[in-house]
């Protein structure tokens, strides 16, 4: 079964704004390097990585919108406080991913000045005793410090969360526990700028390759060029005329729900690790997300985990990210933060809506869509720790041509409907 991780004062760095743009601002017209459409996670990591290593680039793609359930552009579902991060993981490929991710997280936020890291541990919990042996030998390989905890342990270690008794529980400690999403695009795009990169606050129309380059045409009408682009824009990656073909990507709807706090609460709570559980049924699989403040100043829990999958097309994602999810994935996770946590006292409930995006291979796409038009999508509901090294890769094969030898077991293959 796949992972079903889930992804709300946005805090942006533009230096060409749409009125810039439109008005024949420095950018119009630009002919640049290297292009990275998307403005999102692994998509201001691949600008970053680009900009510091002395390529001309832009990072194009619009910020947060002020007001969600009335805006008509695109989204995204990075507009979060809160994201699990750990090593974790019973696949070696996104164990890998996110230990090198993780790695980078310090030196990006001393660099940038915005935290967005806390290192407040990862509970990984499950019923299949071979699921915990594989999530045991990736955490060896990655040398990440990792306890094995059977029933009892995890009640004496955390007496708050409540599992059946046929799970055990293998625990990894700081530097895993959760990022802001908000703030590490905020932080990664910061340095970009610094690094020289040009941020556009736009949405692409259409990307095309020519005979001199790509044209990359932008929803004002003004044209920018480039020697190569790579496509970042997640679930907006299938919608038509954006790249010559459309991908094979599995594009799902998932609804997550908070639940405020008191002061009493978070006290009690305040050595809570995130916590991903895989018990039972494949519909009971969830993640939880501890105490987290918003920037409305309300401290919440965040849990998700679809109960069964909800399938978009392009067409449909405006209107998703606008509703508050679905009802029924409301109440399938509310009933569960109840029974993991039976002793909590909530103030307030709300949820919201976001995409995944899902591969073949299970593991993200970075690859070429043309001879200069490279794609990186597919997060597998596993990308928002490991962003930092996806765009790392993202921007290997735009100055390479090919990712060569990183030390994978995947090729990170690029598939087409």
């Amino acid at each position: 079964m796949r992972d079903k991780t889930g992804c709300t004062s946005p805090l942006k760095l533009v230096y060409f704004t749409r009125r810039q743009i439109t008005s024949g601002g420095e950018a119009l017209g630009r002919h640049f390097e290297h292009i990275i459409v998307g403005r999102g996670m692994t998509g201001s990591a691949a600008a970053r990585h680009l900009a510091e290593g002395g390529a001309d680039v832009a990072l194009v793609g619009p910020g947060e919108p002020a007001e969600k359930v009335t805006h008509q552009g695109v989204f995204a579902s990075h507009y979060d406080e809160g994201r699990i991060t750990r090593t974790l993981d019973p696949d070696p490929v996104w164990g890998k991913l996110a230990a090198r991710s993780i790695a980078r997280y310090a030196g990006i936020e001393r660099r940038s000045g915005i935290r967005f890291h806390e290192g407040r541990g990862c509970l990984y919990v499950a019923s299949d005793p071979d699921r915990i042996a594989a999530v045991l030998a990736v955490a060896s390989a990655e040398a990440a410090t990792a306890t094995l905890l059977d029933p009892d342990g995890l009640r004496r270690h955390f007496g708050y969360l409540a599992f059946p008794a046929t799970c055990s529980g293998v625990h990894e400690p700081a530097p895993a526990g959760l990022v802001s999403p908000r703030r590490l695009v905020a932080a990664q795009a910061k340095l970009a700028a610094m690094a020289g990169a040009t941020l556009l606050d736009s949405t692409v129309s259409t990307i095309r390759e020519d005979g001199q380059g790509v044209r990359v045409t932008l929803r004002e009408a003004t044209t920018l060029t480039a020697e190569r682009v790579l496509v970042a824009t997640g679930g907006y990656s299938i919608a038509p005329d954006l790249l010559p073909d459309r991908l094979r990507l599995d594009v799902y709807g998932r609804t997550v729900v908070f639940f405020d706090i008191d002061e009493k609460e978070q006290a009690r709570l305040h050595a809570m690790p995130s916590l991903i559980a895989k018990v039972k049924a494949p519909e009971d699989e969830t993640y939880l997300l501890p105490p987290v403040r918003y920037p409305d100043g309300g401290v919440r829990l965040k849990i998700g985990g679809e109960p069964e999958d909800f399938r978009l097309e392009a067409e449909d994602l405006g209107d998703w990210f606008r509703s508050p999810g679905r009802a029924g994935a409301i109440d399938h996770l509310a009933a569960h933060l109840r029974a993991r946590m039976p002793g909590l006292k909530v103030q307030r409930q709300s949820s919201a809506a976001c995409v995944t995006t899902y591969t073949r291979s299970g593991h993200p796409m970075i690859g070429w869509a043309g001879k200069r038009i490279a794609v990186m999508t597919g997060g597998c509901g596993a990308a928002a720790k490991s962003s930092d090294e996806i765009g790392r890769l993202g921007a290997i094969l735009l100055q390479q041509g090919t990712l060569g030898s990183e030390g994978y077991a995947s090729d990170f293959p690029v598939d087409f409907a």
